[in-house]
């Protein structure tokens, strides 16, 4: 048994998900991967891991992950609902295929992994989720209306399981980041779609580092358990909207 608690992060295998369990592990945390590419988690190599192929539109799979690894390491103390997926797209053209898709994994995914761990930091008086969300759930975007939908459901409910979760001493921290150097745009099928994004992206310089975002993550989940961040929006500063 590891000192540090165990963290869970789903979406593992790249962007942000892979930067932050890296953070989280060379902080002496166990951790337990979760993604669809199995081979890249295994690749990380980071010690006291589990890596599991998981998509998080199977509940089963994300709770059977969860205890797998817990009975390794002891209660996941912070779960990552990190996965998701953008297939942006203008909404009068789009296959409603890409909607289903959004939905089912940046609605249904984030609840799936909050339902595997929620009970047991109920129970055990402490814990933390965070709650992938984005810019685009705080503002509207041309081509994201469904995104914007499924970020903006992430925001609602972030916020009434703050106050829920509150009197059982269980932190939830939204973060909601700007244009970030990953792999979101290989979600796009859209051709104009795809070349005004990396257009805007490329005239505000570039993106930023997944890195600077699972440090802020990390800071907030080192305060005290009594203390809480409750959202995170990092942009490049270039970034007007």
């Amino acid at each position: 048994m590891t000192a540090k608690p165990l963290v869970a992060v789903t979406g593992a295998s790249s962007g942000i998900g892979e930067a932050t369990a890296r953070a989280f592990s060379a902080a002496g945390h166990p951790v337990l991967l979760m993604a669809r590419r199995i081979e890249r988690l295994d690749a990380m190599r980071l010690p006291n891991s589990i890596c599991r192929k998981v998509d998080v539109r199977d509940r089963t799979a994300v709770t059977a992950a969860v205890r797998d690894a817990e009975a390794e390491f002891g209660p996941v103390d912070m779960m990552f609902a990190n996965a998701g997926i953008a297939r942006l797209g203008d909404i009068g053209k789009q296959d409603p295929a890409d909607w289903d898709e959004m939905i089912a994994i940046n609605v249904n995914g984030v609840m799936n992994s909050v339902h595997a761990v929620m009970s047991g930091m109920m129970a055990r008086r402490h814990g933390t989720l965070v709650m992938m969300s984005s810019i685009a759930g705080r503002k509207v975007y041309p081509d994201h209306t469904v995104y914007c939908g499924t970020k903006f459901f992430v925001h609602g409910v972030s916020e009434s399981l703050r106050e829920y979760l509150s009197s059982y001493d269980v932190r939830v921290l939204v973060v909601s980041p700007g244009i970030i150097e990953t792999e979101v745009l290989d979600g796009v099928k859209d051709p104009d779609t795809l070349a005004n994004y990396k257009a805007n992206k490329a005239a505000i310089g570039g993106g930023i580092g997944a890195e600077h975002v699972a440090k802020l993550i990390l800071d907030a989940y080192q305060l005290p358990q009594n203390a809480l961040v409750q959202e995170i929006c990092i942009t490049p500063t270039r970034q007007k909207y």
